[in-house]
């Protein structure tokens, strides 16, 4: 299928082929036929790819700070990798679509196939979008016209925000396309509406629509002439949907508005406000979250959970629908703002121009007589050596693990990439034709399929990795599965039950590989020693999927695991017990303060300090062995220093985790064969101790593994 997408690296925008998305549990898979191109939210896209790399980094100053963190705690080197790398990610445009709906997920009951729906999916042919982020368009609505609804939503949760009352005069800063919107549903609600821009063709189109529009650059003086249409009150409230870096508009909205006034911030300006400006009069000031609540609340948007109606009267998904009703009804017109129709293979005559662009809306059309493909062969990149070797690999997963991390040690290694699988397309197309993989899909079927892919590597969220390991096993692959193998004992015993030895799992404990963890086997031989390994992993924000059990489940199953694979490697031996505490006031679920006690058969003795409230400028990775009077500390895997061995004293390398090493010995066992790289055993025990440390929590007790 076509799908628009731009570099942030470049800023160049393409129509680029990508495969189309299956539906998946609580969505609903779209044929588009239109979508509006949002010129003011896309035009602010197009130029900051375009800016060159300082002036990326003055317009985001939080994003340099955590560059240098990065630099002070892994190196030069590793950070500008990953800058660069995440530069050349490429991103999906378009938030404003329209089509058919062509497939129901399980789950879904609002939707059937040959509903008309408006939805926030990209520009591409095909759209794979939540149930909530959907909503079924009115007969007598055209679809050009529906194609406004989600930009309409924006501005109708700046309105609710305001909560205007019949009569009240409103001013709406900014007569953009969001703006215009506005305004025109303010003039429903029976609102005197003000608005002001600095473009005399918009001020036509608002004043044709009953807004008393002013255009400053006309010599009128804003404040004043707000203060006199409203007998010296001032405004009730002010709308800003204008896009400014200059704190000029916060400071007329306050003088502008009346005392207790409310202001509504939906666009983006500058906000170093004055506070004498709002002392004295009490204003109050808020910032609009795009379409409204459920935006960004993951429970909401993708597993299709709505917030009760009589408690959250207005969510995104209702926004939608009240805009369409509005649209349907009369009071909201939107046919006169289309500027143009493009069809899609047109697409630059929009954005080559769109920092001149004097459009209001624009409409990309498309055609209906596409199917959808979910395997694309990436042009260029496709050999016959695939189909005649037995050593392919195909990847499942496109983020930053896979991008950053895996593909790079892979193509080093010179590995057989045969097929990368991502959820949307764009991105594992971006990867496939940067790393020669002959194909992208979406469908991850498809690679278990196919008989050139002997090995299977897999990097999605956790809870896929367990149901895609038995898949592919059963499917006679090779695995190579990101850390953790499993988040629960359910899914623990399905990949037990696929397991038959006649393949290999490797899952990603790459630490055991780096030349330091390497060196300290080397040394400290099979005498019982103890181990004291420290995580300075530093704080996620507790809406990320990491910390949800049924997703990423917890941070210990998903990172702590790491260490305690690399103590087993260390010890030489099996985990026989585990005992686990954790800081804070509910530490049976909040696991990411946590210290971990690890009994060895052997007799030796593991120590995980797993801290989230450490400082980032300190190392990330930390470990103590002590054993037979000598001591080895390695320091994030860059320096490892011994005291009482005979001929070593210090060992110094660039950061080094072994991510190289692993995926170089991964692809020599392929090709020529061996032992799995960890014993099937081990990663059996260390998953077990994972799942019992937090059973250990719970029972506040030492736990047995063995």
């Amino acid at each position: 299928m076509k799908q628009i997408i731009q570099s942030f690296k470049t800023g160049q925008t393409i129509l680029e082929d990508v495969p189309a998305p299956i539906v998946s549990r609580g969505h609903v898979l779209i044929q588009t036929t239109r979508s509006l191109v949002s010129l003011g939210t896309e035009r602010m896209l197009v130029e900051f790819g375009k800016a060159n790399l300082l002036q990326k980094a003055r317009a985001q100053p939080d994003k340099v700070k955590q560059v240098l963190d990065k630099v002070k705690s892994e190196g030069l080197k590793p950070t500008l990798e990953a800058v660069f790398n995440k530069l050349e990610q490429p991103l999906p445009l378009g938030y404003c679509n329209v089509g058919r709906v062509i497939a129901v997920g399980d789950g879904v009951q609002d939707f059937k196939v040959g509903d008309r729906v408006a939805s926030n999916g990209p520009h591409a042919e095909f759209v794979s979008v939540p149930k909530n982020l959907a909503a079924r368009i009115p007969d007598s609505v055209s679809d050009e016209e529906a194609a406004f609804t989600v930009i309409g939503s924006i501005g109708l949760q700046g309105i609710r925000l305001c909560n205007p009352t019949l009569g009240e005069t409103i001013v709406v800063v900014g007569l953009g396309l969001i703006g215009l919107l506005t305004a025109e549903l303010l003039v429903a609600n029976g609102c005197r509406v003000v608005g002001i821009d600095l473009d005399p063709s918009k001020i036509e189109i608002a004043r044709q629509k009953g807004i008393d529009a002013i255009n400053p650059k006309a010599g009128t003086d804003v404040v004043n002439y707000v203060q006199s249409v409203t007998d010296g009150i001032g405004a009730d409230g002010v709308i800003i949907t204008a896009s400014a870096k200059n704190n000029d508009i916060i400071a007329q909205a306050a003088h502008m508005s009346r005392k207790r006034g409310r202001i509504v911030l939906v666009g983006v300006i500058g906000l170093d406000i004055s506070r004498a400006d709002f002392y004295e009069k009490e204003l109050s000031f808020q910032v609009s979250c795009s379409y409204g609540p459920g935006r960004y609340d993951e429970d909401y948007e993708r597993r299709g959970n709505d917030y009760p109606l009589p408690f959250v009267r207005w969510t995104e998904k209702r926004n939608f629908e009240a805009v369409l009703e509005a649209i349907r009804s009369g009071k909201l017109e939107v046919k006169s703002l289309i500027t143009e129709r493009v069809p899609i293979e047109e697409y630059g005559r929009i954005y080559d121009n769109i920092s001149q662009q004097g459009s209001i809306a624009s409409i990309l059309e498309y055609r209906e007589d596409t199917t959808p493909d979910t395997v694309v062969p990436v042009s260029g990149n496709i050999s016959g050596k695939f189909a005649a070797t037995t050593d392919g690999m195909g990847i499942i997963g496109a983020g930053n693990f896979t991008k950053m991390t895996m593909l790079p040690a892979l193509k080093e290694a010179g590995a057989n990439l045969v097929s990368i699988a991502s959820a949307g397309g764009v991105s594992g197309t971006a990867l496939a034709k940067k790393y020669g993989i002959a194909n992208s899909t979406t469908d991850y079927k498809t690679i278990l399929q196919d008989p050139a892919v002997s090995m299977v590597l897999i990097t999605t969220r956790h809870n896929q990795h367990a149901s895609m390991t038995a898949e592919s096993l059963r499917a006679g692959k090779h695995v190579f599965v990101e850390k953790p193998l499993v988040i629960n004992e359910a899914e623990l015993e399905d990949v037990l039950a696929a397991y038959d030895g006649k393949t290999t799992v490797t899952v990603g404990f790459n630490r055991r590989f780096s030349p330091h963890i390497q060196k300290m086997k080397s040394l400290l031989g099979s005498a019982p020693m103890n181990v004291i390994a420290t995580m300075n992993a530093g704080a996620i924000p507790a809406n990320v999927w990491v910390h949800d059990m049924l997703v990423g489940g917890g941070r210990i199953i998903g990172e702590a695991c790491h260490f305690m694979d690399l103590i087993t490697f260390l010890t030489g031996s099996r985990i026989k017990a585990v005992c686990m505490n954790a800081m804070g006031p509910n530490p049976q679920v909040n696991t990411d303060n946590a210290s971990i006690l690890l009994e060895y058969e052997n007799g030796s003795t593991g120590v995980i300090n797993y801290f989230s409230n450490g400082s980032k400028a300190y190392s990330k990775e930390r470990v103590e062995v002590y054993s037979q009077d000598r001591t080895l500390i390695m320091d994030n895997f860059r320096t490892t220093e011994g005291y009482g061995f005979k001929g070593f004293s210090k060992l110094k390398t660039g950061l080094d985790k072994g991510h190289k090493a692993q995926f170089k010995l991964l692809r020599e066992r392929l090709q020529s064969g061996g032992p799995a790289l960890i014993p099937f055993d081990e990663i059996i025990n260390t998953t077990k101790a994972s799942l019992a440390a937090l059973e250990s929590l719970k029972a506040r007790a030492w736990v047995n593994v063995l």
